[in-house]
This record gives structure tokens, sequence and C-alpha cells, in this order.
């Protein structure tokens, strides 16, 4: 083992390998670390022996540094037999690969490979993403850097920490990396949405199926359609169908409006019936009215209710924070009477009930009105969210601002599209 406390992976692989008469024996192609150390570890090399690649353990193997190069010593050949589940090639599954940068929040391509050399073994400490590990590669490095020197200047360097990795190349069929993937579960979904978004088909499918239910929900919510349909459509209708019943039925059911009619309808079968009813009746409205944009999941109250026993239900059913931008009160027969603003019901006294606190003159429209519509009210009264509301004045929904935004903005996109 050599002396040196760190060494790149480009120094090493290609190198010859002695044998300890120091005669030229093979040469190093790569070498195979263990996942499941808190750093990768590097436990055994893939030697090629004549016209034979072997895989020798690495402690049959000392590393030697002379005049500036590297070379392998074997003290031992032997075949040693590696557990595919938990391991990794660095230079087949790793280099000029796609990693994600957990701290940056971005994919990078792997260069190069930072390597540690230690007492209790040789460790990946870090991932070379930058021109110099490029360059390095190619064995140019050092020349550019003495030329750049005369100019006080050298190649920037940049380097991302192992902990802050994750690998995602869909390369790794096979492989089982639960504990890589799992950094991805750190990031916002905006954030990992962005990232799957830059990758090919296969790996978008990969890094997805690796989350959970709740985080792919709230990362599908953020992918693009193209993003979208491909995931749905290579995961099995199961796992989909999962995923879909922790979102949203009117995200659902614009999701579904994007898939081909005997896909939508076959993800809906595998829905529990419930929330596959909810999203079909959504589905049911045409596209340009209200009904087709508003979301099912409001939060309504009886009149008769205090603001303690309102309090404590809110507490209990721990909504999310754009359901909750207005309360909805509601008679017997479920006709919209009135709101309440949370400041409102903040500030009450306890034990005040909310009919002393509601405001009854409710804006609101109706579920088959056109879209178009929705702007001018939520514009005209500044409102955050407007109810939406069924010809008899019974309660359907509700459309928040960001959605008739989003609305907007697609179908002006679509218009230009056309145009061009």
């Amino acid at each position: 083992m050599t002396s040196q406390s760190t060494i790149y992976l480009s120094h090493l692989i290609g190198n010859k390998v002695l044998s300890e008469e120091n005669k030229p024996i093979g040469k190093l192609l790569d070498l195979v670390v263990d996942m499941n150390f808190a750093l990768p570890k590097v436990i055994a090399a893939k030697v090629k022996l004549g016209k034979l690649p072997i895989i020798i353990d690495i402690e049959h193997l000392k590393i030697n540094k002379q005049n500036g190069k590297y070379t392998i010593t074997c003290r031992h050949i032997e075949e040693f037999k590696i557990e595919i589940d938990h391991t990794l090639f660095l230079t087949k599954h790793m280099l000029d690969k796609q990693i994600v940068d957990i701290d940056g929040r971005k994919l990078e391509r792997v260069n190069d490979l930072r390597l540690a050399v230690l007492s209790a073994g040789i460790f990946v400490v870090a991932v070379d993403v930058g021109i110099e590990g490029l360059l390095r590669r190619l064995t140019i490095a050092k020349t550019i850097n003495r030329f750049l020197k005369l100019f006080g200047k050298s190649i920037p360097g940049k380097f991302i920490l192992w902990d802050d990795v994750a690998t995602i190349s869909g390369s790794q069929e096979g492989i089982k990396l639960s504990k890589e993937y799992s950094k991805l579960e750190k990031l916002h979904p905006s954030d990992l949405a962005d990232i799957i978004e830059d990758l090919d088909r296969k790996s978008q499918v990969a890094v997805f199926a690796s989350l959970n239910e709740e985080k792919a929900a709230d990362v599908l919510e953020e992918l693009e359609t193209e993003a979208q349909i491909n995931v749905l459509e290579s995961l099995s209708k199961e796992k989909a169908a999962d995923v879909l019943e922790k979102m949203p039925a009117d995200e659902v059911a614009d999701i579904l409006d994007d898939l081909e009619e005997e896909k939508a309808e076959e993800l809906l079968g595998e829905m529990e019936n419930t929330a596959s009813q909810e999203v079909r009746e959504l589905m049911d409205y045409p596209e340009n009215t209200v009904g087709s944009l508003m979301s099912t999941d409001f939060f309504s109250f009886k009149e008769s209710m205090t603001v303690d026993e309102t309090l404590r239900e809110l507490r209990r059913l721990k909504p999310e924070p754009d359901s909750i931008y207005y309360l909805y009160v509601l008679d017997k027969d479920e006709h919209l009477i009135a709101t309440v603003s949370l400041r409102d019901l903040i500030i009450a006294e306890p034990h005040i009930k909310l009919s002393q606190i509601m405001n009854r003159e409710v804006i609101k429209i109706v579920d088959t009105d056109k879209i178009d519509s929705l702007a001018e009210l939520i514009t005209k009264y500044n409102l955050i969210a407007l109810p939406v509301v069924n010809k008899e004045l019974k309660m359907e929904g509700m459309v928040i601002i960001d959605d008739v935004v989003y609305t907007l903005l697609k179908t002006r996109k679509k218009k230009t599209l056309r145009e061009e």
C-alpha cells in the first residue's frame, strides 16, 4: 500500500501490474468498492492478466509510486468473489456517469474520483466534477497547470464530498444502492423534479421508483408532462396507483388527461374506489370550465362549532398549507353560507362560535363557469382562493390562485406553439 494519503483513480487505471520479481504480468482495469461502508471501500481490483480479466483481493496488491508514476505489485493471484448487490466498479459504474450533488441540488458528470489511503484501507472520499479531473485523465493537467502558473493562474478544482453524492446512473442495472438513493429524499420536490427531468428516460424511472410514496407524489406534481408520462407508463400499475392516491384529485385528473385513455382507465381501475371516483368526476368537466381546475381538498365546518373545536379539528386533520387559505361554513345540506379566515380564527376567543366571526358575503364561482372568469374575480377581490359551488350552491371545491396562474400560462404556451 502506498504511503500517499490520497490518490486519483485516473492515476491508477491502465497502469502496469507487476509480479513480486518486478516483472510485468498485466494491467489494472478497475477497482471494486463495497458500498456497505460509510465511505465506499476498495475491496478488489479487476486486473487483465494475459488476455483474461480476473478479480483479485485488494489485500494481495500493493500500490507503489516511483518517479511520479504508480505501479501495482501483485503478491498472490487468486479469483476473488464479489457480491454484486452492494458493490460498484468505479470505472465502469462511475466515470463519465451522472451523479447528483445533494448540496448543490443538481446533476454533475464524474470526471475522476479521489481516493484516501488509510491504515484501514482505501476509500472513495470525493468525486471530481471539474475540468481538472478530465484533463488529468488525458494526462495533460500538469502541463496546462505549469503553463497557467506563468500567468499566476491555475485550473480550478471542483470536488463533491462523497457524503453529498447520490449515484443514479442507469448503467448500474442489478445493483442495489438504496443507501445512495435515500440521499435524494433530502431534496425539495421541486429540486428533485428538475434533476429527474435532466436524466435519460431509464434513469428517470430508476430514481422515481426509489422514492417513498409520499415523496414520489410530491415530485410527480412538480414534473413536466413528458416526465410524468414516462414514469407513470414505466412503473407497475400498482406502484403508480399507490402514488396517485397520495396526490390531490385535481392534480391526478390533470396528469391522467395527458395519458392515453386506455392507460388512464387502467390506473383509475387500480386506485381505491373513493379516490378514483373523485378523479373521474373532475375529468368529466370540460377542459375550459372551473370544475376541471378546482381542488376538492377543502375544509368545512358548521356555524355552531366554537373556535376551540375548530382549531382542535384542524390539528387532527393536519391540512396542507394551500388547503386552508380559507375555511368554509356549510349548512346541513352542504350549501356554502360563509367563510372564516385563519386570522379571524386565531385571534378569536376559544369559546366564540364560528357564526359570530364568519363572513356571509361570500365571493364564489359555479363549477360550470368558464376559466376566464376566474382571473377577473381573483384580481378584482384580491383573493388567494375562491370557493366553487354547483348550481344548487352546494360546495364542490375551491380554486387557488397558483392553479389559475399555472393554467393561464399553460394555455398561453400551447397557443404560442400552435402559432409557431
